[in-house]
This record gives C-alpha cells, structure tokens and sequence, in this order.
C-alpha cells in the first residue's frame, strides 16, 4: 500500500479510536473523581454525561458544516479542539471545570466521527470501501471497549488526570496525519440548505439502517455496562481475571473488523447485515442462558463478532450511495444512531438488569447471573426488532430497483 494510503488510513483510524476512547475511558475513574472532588456519584457521572450529550447535540450539525466548509478542514478543527480539552480536562481545578472541559472535548470528538466516515468517500476508490468501514467500525468498538481498561492502567500510575492528558498528544498526532496526508477540500463545494436539512431521512433505506445501528448500539453496550458485574459478582472473579475476560470482545473486535469489510465487499451488504444480525442473536441467546465463564466468553465472541460483521455492512449500506455534497450529514446521522444507542444501552437496559438484580452489590451470585439473562432476552429482543428493519431496508431497496 502506497505510504500516503497508509498515512490517510491511520489518521482516519487514529481519529476515531479518540473519539470512541473518550466515551468509555472516564468511567473507570468515577470512584476517584468522587473522593478527590468530595461529590456524589451522581455529581461525577456528570463527567461521562457531558461527553455523551455533547456528541449527540451537534454530531449532525457537525456533518452539515463539514459539507459546507470542508471535511479536512473540520476534522482539522475537531482534533485540536480535542487534544486542548483533554489537557484542560487534565488541570481541571474542580468537578464544574472538568464537566466544562469535557462538553469542549465532546464537541471535538463529534466534528471527528462525523468527518471520519464523512472523508471514506473522498479518500478510498468505492472498491475498497467496505474493508475501510469495517476498519473504523473495528477502531470505533475497540476504543469504546478498552477504555475501562487502558483507563485502569492509568489510574492505577499517575490519577486520573492521566486518564485525560494521554488525549492531548494523541490527538496532536491525529491532526499532524490528518494535515500531512488527508487530500485538500474541493474549492467551492456546496451543501444543501437548512430547509432540506433533514431531507435525507425521507430515504426509507436510510431510516433503516439509522434504527438498526441505534438497536444494535444498545445491544453492545450493554456488555460493558452488565458484564463487570457478573463477572465480578455472579462468577466472583478476582479484578485480574475480569479485566482480562473484558479484553476478550475487543480482542475479537480488533480480529474481525478488516475480515467483515472484505465480506461486505465479496457478498454484499444486505447479506452480510443480516449475517451479522443473526450472529449477535445467537450470542445475546446464550447470554440469556449462560452459567459458566467459558460459556459466557463462548457466547461475547459471538456477540462481537456478530457486531463486526453488522458495523462493516450497515455502514457501508449507508454511506455508498450518498451524493458527494450529503457525505458529512449522512455520516453525522449515522454517528448520532450510535450514540443515541450507547446511551440507551447504558440507562434503559442497565435499568432492567438493576431491576432484575437489585442492590447488585450485596446480591447473591445467582441473583446476579438472573439479571445478566433477563437483561439480554431483553437485548435479543431489540436485535430480532432491527432484524425486521433489515428486511425492510431490503424491501425498500428492491422497489426503488424495481422502479428504475
């Protein structure tokens, strides 16, 4: 691969791990934050929140005005705006100073997921498109799941403030790839106007796709929100041995990504959506019936892989057939889907497993484990209703090919 190829890979990469490291990296030093803040846990959850919310509100006004003002030039911004919030995350003098800081992160880490898919088109001919999407999806799921654990490593050496300073550096070399071998923006380029903002979602394709990956999102976040707690209270592992079983999914992510992009590529998206659907349905089953660590494990690399196959395809799906001058919009939407999944996985299905296992901190193993298989029936509930999204999108699809 020519080196400006791989130049171009790797800040693509680099910028959307960031991103993803930014959602998940913060909760490992909640308990932390707390004592030194002297706040309640619900004050320090603010620091995770802010993040979240802060995405979710401008993701999709970030991809309009990378439309209108360029893709490079946007993410440009996003990153150094990032790289500067995490260093002041890192002197935070107090909790309200560090909720602030991480809003200004937030809107950075948007402008980069946006543009990030956004800029695929633009850099990668459309029959490599597939592995590239398959790439950031695997970027995209590994940062969210080793943060806790990256995290863990750095809380441990030098405090929390180390959990936000190792943004800073890292998201100055993103901007340096980015800057040295993104192409140039197109002179000129124009964007559709604010009346026909939302004109996109009329694509009931679209729509589709959008819904599943919220459904999904939720699905995989649950395993981060659920998971500690099994292993740690239901199989009663020591922290040693939890971390390394929480490595296992990013593990997996890491493994498949690239290999479901080749897939989408050779047999198609919509078969390969559905591939992966059904995967993540077989693993979210087992889990609902799991009672031994092996099984459990069994049963995550089913459900990761499954998620790998689904990124790749669903985000192919999505961003091939977009117009050139709608690429940043349609993949701020995209990226608003996840999102709003994330934090839907995180409160409404973290919700059913603490009222499937209530006060996990004192409960008994099995009351734990009940939790665990009544959290992801629910979860296979929503992937059997993204199913159903799947073959509408398909349906939809044939008719407009049907109508040519």
């Amino acid at each position: 691969m020519h080196t400006s190829s791989k130049g171009r890979l790797i800040s693509l990469s680099l910028s959307m791990l960031l991103a993803a490291l930014g959602t998940s990296i913060a909760n490992v030093g909640l308990p932390s934050l707390a004592q030194a803040f002297d706040a309640s846990f619900h004050a320090v959850q603010w620091v995770v929140l802010a993040y979240l919310l802060a995405i979710t509100a401008v993701i999709v006004s970030a991809g309009s005005l990378g439309d209108r003002l360029g893709r490079r030039r946007l993410l440009l911004a996003g990153l150094l705006l990032f790289a500067v919030a995490c260093a002041l995350c890192g002197a935070a003098p107090s909790l309200q100073w560090l909720v602030a800081a991480r809003v200004l992160q937030g809107l950075g880490a948007a402008s980069m997921m946006a543009m990030t898919l956004g800029l695929v088109g633009d850099t990668v001919p459309a029959q490599r498109t597939g592995r590239v999407m398959g790439l950031l999806g695997t970027m995209s799921a590994v940062g969210t799941a080793m943060g806790p654990s990256v995290g863990g490593v750095l809380l441990s050496l030098w405090g929390w403030r180390a959990l936000f300073l190792v943004g800073a550096p890292l998201g100055l070399l993103a901007a340096t790839l980015a800057w040295r071998y993104l192409p140039a923006d197109q002179q000129g380029r124009t964007s559709a106007s604010g009346n026909a903002f939302w004109l996109p979602l009329k694509d009931p394709a679209l729509r589709a796709g959008l819904a599943m990956s919220t459904l999904v999102s939720a699905v995989i976040m649950t395993t981060f929100v659920v998971g500690p707690f099994y292993l740690s209270r239901g199989l009663e592992l020591e922290a040693a041995w939890m971390g390394l079983a929480m490595a296992v999914g990013p593990c997996v992510s890491a493994a498949t990504g690239v290999p479901a992009g080749h897939l989408t590529e050779r047999l198609g998206s919509q078969r390969m959506t559905l591939a992966g659907l059904g995967l993540m349905a077989v693993g979210a089953l087992a889990l609902s019936l799991v009672s031994a660590l092996v099984a459990y494990l069994a049963a995550l690399v089913l459900l990761t892989m499954g998620y790998s196959l689904f990124q790749a395809a669903n985000n192919t799906a999505v961003m091939s057939d977009v117009d050139a001058s709608r690429r940043g919009t349609i993949s701020g939407l995209l990226n608003l889907s996840r999102n709003l999944g994330l934090i839907f996985g995180a409160s409404a299905l973290g919700a059913v497993f603490a009222w499937a296992s209530p006060d996990v901190t004192r409960a008994a193993a099995q009351t734990v484990a009940n939790g665990l298989h009544v959290t992801f029936a629910a979860a296979l509930a929503l992937i059997i209703a993204a199913s159903t999204f799947a073959w509408r999108r398909h349906s939809a699809e044939n008719g407009a090919q049907n109508t040519r």
